[in-house]
């Protein structure tokens, strides 16, 4: 990549001291320095997404530290008012842009932001929601040389949050086959049709889980999907792709009305793309006397799996509701994102030494991985 020059170079800088992830999960001290006429331009999908919330917190505490100037913006779920943010903040002298894109995996939207980015001559670095469709991983990040993208690997949310509920249940199976028909019936609640993290999520959490199944247990023990019906697309989609609470806990409504301990039908296992998703859930079970937690140890419990380890979920999983969620780290993520503007600010290339403090993606150079965790009941005992 080549260097852009972003401002007076000889200006006095900012600095403070972050954690870096480095190669996994381990992390390290590094300070970052930005110089101190920046002017950033933070765009969010939505305000009301409980990670990209966690992220925000994150990102305006660590440049607030540095004393950076900073606008953020909500676009609300539309993809036209983000471009028309993207274009006010340009005009009012933004030198750098990070954004959270609406449309993830949208080829159109976020070639015409780098492109955007592009002509004022400022860096982008685009985090948390994909920017290139599924197979063409790579090919708008190398179209220009002054952006980059911090995300997660989206293989291995599913496939951790898979294995999370492959042991749970491999070591459980009696309790949680409600009906003892040797199955344990899964409903599976997707964010977004065709996002990539949605895709490889809903698809390994699956996969993975009945591996372990099989290997702990042997043939004929399995997931399936509760409604045979469906078995063509064995998932739920929120029609607004966002990822709501909202949209989880009206789909478990309307399943529970049919698939019920009553009707010896039961879903008895909810499987969630993400934490906002599995709270609505559990505030649908909630309803019919399901999933009490500590408030009633004898109530029937279903377990419920999701993806971020939120402050809600963790406090949901501390009351005994929720049985586990695989963390996406939203210092780390900030962490990452800082460091890639703190480089542009100096003159240096934007991934300048960011491959020594995190995981870049194969074969793409300006693609970071930030790690994930498992975060679950018994191991919070």
């Amino acid at each position: 990549m080549r260097k852009r020059v972003l401002g007076l170079l000889l200006a006095a800088t900012m600095s403070m001291t972050i954690l870096a992830g480095c190669g996994g999960n381990n992390t390290e001290k590094k300070e970052v320095r930005i110089a101190s006429d920046s002017k950033v331009a933070v765009f969010y999908y939505s305000g009301t997404d409980d990670y990209v919330s966690s992220v925000k917190t994150a990102l305006d505490n660590q440049l607030s530290d540095l004393g950076v100037e900073y606008v953020n913006y909500d676009a609300k779920n539309s993809q036209e008012t983000q471009k028309s943010q993207i274009d006010e903040a340009i005009k009012d002298g933004a030198t750098a842009l990070i954004v959270n894109i609406v449309n993830a995996g949208s080829k159109e939207d976020s070639t015409e932001i780098l492109e955007k980015a592009k002509k004022a001559g400022i860096p982008v670095v685009f985090f948390n929601r994909s920017i290139e469709p599924v197979g063409e991983e790579g090919a708008i990040l190398s179209s220009y040389d002054n952006c980059a993208y911090v995300g997660t690997d989206p293989v291995q949310a599913g496939q951790m949050q898979g294995d999370l509920i492959g042991r749970y249940i491999a070591d459980n199976y009696n309790t949680v086959d409600l009906n003892g028909d040797g199955k344990i019936s899964y409903a599976m609640f997707m964010g977004q049709e065709g996002n990539i993290e949605a895709i490889n999520r809903t698809q390994y959490a699956v996969e993975n889980a009945n591996t372990l199944i099989e290997q702990a247990k042997g043939k004929g023990y399995e997931l399936v999907y509760f409604d045979e019906a469906l078995l063509e697309t064995p998932y739920q989609v929120d029609p607004d792709g966002a990822w709501s609470a909202d949209a989880a806990k009206k789909y478990m409504k309307d399943n529970l009305t049919k698939y019920n301990a009553a009707n010896h039908n039961m879903i008895e296992v909810v499987i969630c793309n993400n934490d906002a998703m599995a709270k609505g859930a559990i505030e649908a079970l909630n309803e019919i006397g399901y999933n009490r937690g500590n408030e009633d140890a004898d109530c029937i419990m279903i377990p419920v799996f999701g993806v971020d380890a939120t402050e809600d979920a963790k406090q949901l999983i501390a009351d005994g509701k929720m049985e586990g969620t695989i963390k996406q780290d939203a210092e780390g993520m900030a962490g990452a994102v800082v460091s890639m503007i703190a480089n542009a600010s100096n003159g240096k290339e934007l991934m300048d030494g960011i491959a020594d403090s995190y995981t870049l993606a194969e074969g793409i150079d300006n693609e970071v991985y930030i790690e994930y965790s498992d975060y679950y009941a018994e191991q919070q005992k």
